[in-house]
């Protein structure tokens, strides 16, 4: 007879396990919340002590249960609010900047005055494009072909 771990490792999508376990499922939820469930129902198995010393009986309830609450945690909620992926938990998936990083970048872009106080701007520097180079909207679109 074939083990559970055997039989498991042929499985390959959130519905063959729930399938496979016999946890009732709604497809809908399923097909937005695959990966998350699975995810989940992973992080169960591994903060779930002695399961490596249970039967296969044993072991099957134990998983089953597992899914089950992995699954039953996308029914009531969104990934963005569980945070199962490391996107979602990296500042709730927001990438941030500092104002002050964003001041400096665009201080060391901006042409300088002379050092006498005219009007006339220092020369870009080497390593920032000058901004005539770049062209303009009206020489981008459609109506004014470059």
């Amino acid at each position: 007879m074939e083990s559970l771990i055997q039989r498991l490792k042929t499985l390959s999508s959130a519905e063959d396990f729930l399938l496979f376990f016999g946890v009732p499922f709604d497809e809908r939820v399923v097909q937005v919340n695959r990966l998350h469930i699975l995810k989940r129902f992973y992080q169960y198995l591994h903060q779930t002590p002695g399961t490596s010393t249970l039967d296969d009986v044993a072991l099957f309830r134990c998983q089953r249960d597992l899914l089950a609450r992995a699954y039953g945690d996308f029914l009531t909620s969104t990934p963005a609010r569980e945070k199962v992926f490391k996107v979602f938990q990296d500042a709730e998936g927001k990438q941030s900047v500092a104002l002050a990083s964003l001041r400096d970048s665009l201080a060391d872009r901006r042409p300088r005055p002379s050092a006498t106080g005219s009007s006339a701007q220092a020369t870009p520097r080497a390593a920032t494009p000058a901004i005539a180079a770049t062209p303009t909207l009206a020489a981008m679109s459609p109506a004014h072909p470059s």
